[in-house]
This record gives structure tokens, sequence and C-alpha cells, in this order.
């Protein structure tokens, strides 16, 4: 059964994320004063083949822990539905 996987990616909260510093700046340059922090990430789906909702849930885990993120700077939550 295939399986979508979709993964939001996110630094951690303990460390600086430039790219949403330069976003939040911007932003209250063009007058939105009322955005207090801005954080970026990525997000990623993931179609696989599986033999259940529990096996795609642990392969995407691994991706995710393996090759998806930087487990030092990065988190991450997912959800798996039927595709």
């Amino acid at each position: 059964m295939k399986y979508l996987g979709k993964i939001d990616v996110m630094p951690l909260e303990a460390l600086l994320d430039p790219q949403g510093k330069a976003v939040n700046q911007s932003m209250h340059n063009i007058g939105f004063e009322s955005v207090v922090d801005v954080r970026i990430g990525k997000h990623i789906e993931v179609t696989i083949e599986a033999e259940n909702k529990m096996q795609a849930e642990k392969l995407i885990n691994e991706a995710c822990g393996k090759i998806l993120t930087n487990p030092i700077m990065e988190g991450y939550e997912f959800v798996v539905d039927e595709a």
C-alpha cells in the first residue's frame, strides 16, 4: 500500500535562525511591526510503499533521522496518511 509522509523540519528552538531573523527584520521594515518572531524551516513530502501505516511511520522516522534532517540542528514532526 502507498503512504504519504508529510514532514515539517524546523531549527531547534535553542539555535539562532538567521533566515528567520532576516525575514523578521524585513517584515518590520515594510510595516509589520506586530510580528514578534519568524522561524523558517522546510516541508517535505515522501510517498512510500509499506505493508501498513505503522511500518510507513517507522520508515519515515528512520529517513528523517538518517538523511532528511540534521538532528544536531533540526527537529521534525510528521504525519503519515494513505496516498
